[in-house]
């Protein structure tokens, strides 16, 4: 850089010394001229005369070539000669030379809109001859070839390849230029994301190359429903994104909703296949106070998460991403109190309903967060399995759970009549290794199998029947036992029942709670327990909140019952001391 200008500026004392007196002004000119014409850009010298009026002093061939100039167009004011037409550039130089600007550098283009040509100008104040008036040299660079380059790149940047419709980069900059629009009100524009439902099942049916022209025909098919203003982009996988304009409030989103679904009723034509899809849609409306246009996206997606659940067009609701950032924000507290093993159990007793003795607890896992305070299970438990934190969660509570059941034994200084239930999740059954890690658990402290009794629900064999077949074998050859936890809510066929080893059927709180005054609700507590008894099963009553639960219980042949009539949660010493008390 140095060198460059170091160079520039020796060429310009040169120049400066080989231009004669000041009374030869023919030679001056030539001089100059010829000092114009060895410059490799365009360049020429602009004068300000005594009336304003702009004049071209010299200019070298390849700035008359550029700007299309001949020889009776430097005879003119360059106000009159059009410096490149439409661009306005005359003005802008006279502007600048009656101001004090040393230099200035923009970018101008010709007035056309189709096929414009795109300049760089350059500015620089003479000052070195102020005798000859006030005067600028201006040079241009043709930058047509570059802009034009980079419009196609940025074009083909904002455009999805597959279904040529814009992509989520240029949805993002459509909904950022409505929130900037200074005529922009709250409510009056909305997006929705529609998804197409079983997608991924189409492609593992009939290939990605067949996926791909569904997809195509799929964005044809909302491309027809759309209105005139409306925008339509390809967001994601098979998801697509639609800003619309809102003339009626939220009936015009409903509306859309429902010209998308009638253009998505006909079955789609693949090769020789029909092919039926439907769409889950999520809406939410542009308030204002979104930041980014990211963000108003994120929105839509909150309610398609609701609308893939129930099937029905939803609305984004505000307190959906704080629930979403509460849940995130839960993940990561959870995951470093797994690591630190700062969770508890509590420990429900297990009440033989025919003596009253406890006959064994269940570990309920339990997480008193410094930050946050106590979080309930009910709020952990979905996270954990939503992120796979319930893998290390559900082996940290077996552990800890047989950890407390040989404590006890060893306060005692015998082997208790105790049992302990500790539940699995369905990701557990179908991602770890749960024998090996009861094996391990069993080993490292001392405990028999039969005193271990683990909880499934029935998800977890419906998911993989064949795999949780395996686990619960694998289980009963360690003796520990199985129950089936919160069964008659789920789809658990006979079939399953009388070929899986199962030793306890739970019976859940929804029947059990219910059962005194609803007649339905008896009857289905009756028939579980006529089936178990069938099946040469055990029956555990869940929610057992009255002495007139327990009783009728009972009598309808219950053999175990937990809940708060008998005792909430405790402490593991706490527990330990309820066992005392009871078998005193």
């Amino acid at each position: 850089m140095r060198a460059a200008a170091a160079t520039a500026q020796s060429q310009k004392a040169s120049v400066v010394a080989a231009l004669p007196a000041d009374g030869d002004a023919t030679l001056r000119a030539a001089a100059r001229q010829e000092y114009l014409n060895a410059l490799p850009i365009a360049a020429a010298i602009f004068r300000l005369d005594d009336l304003d009026r702009l004049w071209v002093d010299f200019a070298n061939e390849p700035f008359t070539d550029l700007v299309g100039w001949n020889p009776v167009a430097l005879s003119r004011p360059a106000a009159e000669a059009e410096i490149v037409e439409g661009s306005g550039l005359a003005d802008t130089i006279a502007l600048f030379l009656k101001g004090t600007e040393e230099s200035r550098q923009f970018e101008r283009s010709d007035g056309r809109v189709v096929g414009a040509r795109h300049f760089l100008v350059r500015l620089a104040r003479l000052t070195l001859f102020p005798q000859l008036g006030t005067r600028c040299l201006v040079s241009m660079i043709d930058r047509t070839a570059q802009v034009e380059t980079e419009r196609s790149l940025r074009a083909e940047m904002l455009r999805d390849s597959l279904t040529g419709l814009p992509n989520r980069l240029a949805f993002n900059e459509r909904v950022e230029k409505v929130l900037d629009d200074p005529g922009f009100l709250p409510g009056n524009h909305a997006v929705l994301v529609v998804d197409m439902t079983r997608f991924s099942r189409v492609n593992e049916c009939v290939g990605s190359i067949a996926g791909d022209e569904l997809l195509i025909a799929f964005a044809r098919r909302l491309f027809s429903s759309l209105r005139g203003g409306d925008f339509l982009a390809r967001t994601g996988g098979d998801e697509f994104g639609l800003l619309l304009k809102l003339d009626k409030g939220l009936e015009d989103a409903t509306q859309a909703a429902e010209r998308i679904r009638t253009a998505l009723s006909a079955p789609f034509k693949l090769s020789e296949l029909e092919i039926r899809v439907d769409c889950a849609i999520g809406c939410a409306l542009l308030g204002g106070s979104e930041e980014l246009a990211e963000e108003v996206l994120r929105n839509a997606q909150f309610a398609l998460k609701r609308a893939k659940a129930t099937g029905a067009v939803r609305f984004y609701e505000p307190n959906q991403a704080r629930a979403a950032r509460r849940r995130f924000s839960i993940e990561t507290e959870l995951r470093r109190a797994i690591e630190g093993r700062e969770l508890e159990l509590a420990f429900q007793p297990l009440i033989d309903l025919e003596s009253g003795a406890v006959s064994g607890f269940e570990a309920l896992a339990r997480w008193n967060s410094g930050r946050r305070g106590a979080i309930s299970p009910v709020e952990f438990i979905p996270v954990a399995e939503e992120s796979g934190l319930i893998v290390p969660l559900g082996r940290w509570a077996l552990e800890a759970a047989v950890e407390t059941l040989a404590a006890w034994d060893r306060k005692m200084g015998r082997t208790l009549p105790l049992s302990v239930s500790v539940n699995l999740s369905p990701i557990q059954v179908a991602r770890d290794d749960v024998a090996s890690c009861v094996s391990a658990a069993l080993a490292a402290y001392g405990i028999g199998g039969e005193r271990l009794t683990l909880e499934l629900t029935e998800s977890a064999i419906i998911q993989d029947p064949w795999r949780a077949t395996k686990v619960l074998e694998d289980l009963k050859g360690l003796k520990a036992r199985v129950a089936m936890d919160d069964f008659g809510t789920g789809y658990t066929s006979l079939a399953y029942l009388q070929r899986l080893p199962i030793d306890v059927l739970k019976i859940d709180r929804s029947f059990v709670s219910a059962m005194l005054g609803d007649g339905d609700s008896i009857a289905i507590v009756r028939a579980i327990l006529s089936l178990a008894d069938a099946l040469g099963m055990d029956t555990t009553a869940e929610g057992i909140d009255s002495p007139e639960l327990a009783k009728a219980l009972t009598r309808l042949g219950c053999t175990y019952g937990q809940g708060f009539y008998f005792a909430r949660p405790l402490a593991p010493d706490a527990a330990l001391d309820y066992w005392v008390s009871r078998s005193a």
